[in-house]
């Protein structure tokens, strides 16, 4: 995804880690003032008092001049991680060698105090579960030099940082997995539609044109059946390639199908809001009736299009599977939530798993010009059909589809 500034395009990084970045931003904040809340009243209980002032100096300088590295990926870098975590591990070890051996017996917190655990966090977001459990062990290490082993106490404690950082750690590593899934099928999804909306264009032009020439040149004879069967050839190839199949070579002596006559395109649509009669009326004819309500069907002009271009689509198919002498209908009605057009014809009707075959074949008429179609505009397309009585197209598009 990327957002627009001073003229060039930025990427804007959309990731469950941000929360995890900005509350690990407000955890050293909020532990900083910990530890010198822990360290200011005790000052004078150290035998090197100005020793550990200098080093709380430097925490808190550190902490107040980096606070804005930790609110992304990208500006926590490993040099970053590695001097922030030098930085907790020196204050454990200077505890050691600064406070006073009565109180680092009666178990006082480390200079740092609970400030460690954010380097340690940091690492667990940074670099996931394997970063986490080093560096929450070398702050186990740490701990155990400074108080000479590990009181129960102070056990608990690194335990509770190891374990909470590589579980924090292992749920960021899944999550970046699971981010890079989604957005791989996301462009899937994109490449298919766009793939999908091409293939429709194909199908109510170029394929239409190709038909109609292979079967006019058959008709003709001569000269204009060679030229009829060539483009019948490149009819089937690109039936193919739309569906994106291979389908079997056919013989030289082998006879093409018939895509039928060419339909009539529906007028294009303006922009903005339209009135859907409009679009569908020029289709009535000798053998088409329209029924439309008496008042405008406001549609936005780039759905009002498409569901145009589904009807002629199902037109299409009437004309060439129903015959010349079926008759069709066409009911627009007007919901207060969407607009449902239905084509209806008293043809043969569709016989069972033709519909599967024609797909098989490259034939991708009901599969793209009409439910593909109604897919991408939020709708939906319905086929009746029974031998014999007929077939019922249904098509629903949602109010606001744009």
């Amino acid at each position: 995804m990327t957002a627009e500034r001073t003229g060039r395009p930025r990427r804007v990084r959309m990731s469950v880690e941000l929360p995890l970045w900005r509350a690990l931003t407000g955890y050293r904040l909020v532990t900083l003032c910990y530890a010198l809340a822990l360290f200011i009243p005790n000052y004078r209980d150290y035998d090197h008092p100005l020793g550990a002032a200098l080093y709380m100096g430097v925490l808190t300088l550190w902490t107040l001049l980096t606070w804005n590295r930790v609110t992304s990926a990208e500006r926590c870098t490993r040099r970053f991680l590695v001097v922030d975590l030098t930085i907790a591990l020196s204050g454990i070890l200077l505890t050691g060698v600064l406070d006073s051996g009565f109180r680092i017996e009666d178990g006082a917190a480390t200079l740092p105090s609970i400030w460690t655990a954010g380097a340690v966090l940091g690492c667990a977001i940074k670099g996931g579960w394997r970063w986490a459990a080093l560096a929450a062990t070398l702050v186990a290490l740490a701990n155990a030099v400074e108080r000479e082993g590990l009181p129960r106490d102070t056990l608990h404690d690194v335990l509770l940082v190891w374990v909470a950082s590589i579980a924090i750690g292992y749920i960021v590593e899944v999550a970046r997995v699971s981010e890079r899934t989604l957005a791989q099928a996301l462009r899937i999804e994109a490449a298919t539609r766009e793939r999908e909306r091409l293939a429709r264009d194909i199908h109510d032009s170029v394929l239409q044109v190709l038909a109609m020439v292979q079967r006019r040149g058959t008709a003709l004879g001569g000269e204009a059946a060679e030229l009829g069967r060539m483009a019948g050839e490149q009819e089937i190839a690109l039936r193919t390639l739309v569906a994106g199949g291979l389908l079997p070579r056919r013989g030289p002596a082998e006879p093409l199908p018939d895509a039928g006559p060419v339909p009539v395109p529906a007028p294009a649509a303006p922009r903005g809001p339209c009135d859907l009669r409009a679009l569908l009326g020029p289709y009535a004819g000798a053998a088409v009736s329209f029924a439309a309500p008496g008042t405008p069907v406001l549609l936005e002009a780039a759905a009002a299009a498409e569901l145009a271009a589904a009807v002629g689509a199902a037109l299409d198919n009437v004309a060439q599977h129903a015959g010349e002498d079926a008759k069709t209908w066409i009911l627009l009605e007007d919901e207060p939530d969407e607009v449902i057009v239905t084509v209806r014809d008293d043809g043969p009707g569709i016989p069972e798993g033709r519909l599967a075959d024609a797909e098989r074949e490259g034939r991708m008429g009901v599969a793209l010009s009409i439910r593909g179609r109604l897919r991408d505009l939020g709708g939906r397309a319905e086929l009746v059909s029974v031998p014999g009585q007929g077939t019922e197209v249904e098509l629903r598009v949602p109010r606001g589809t744009k």
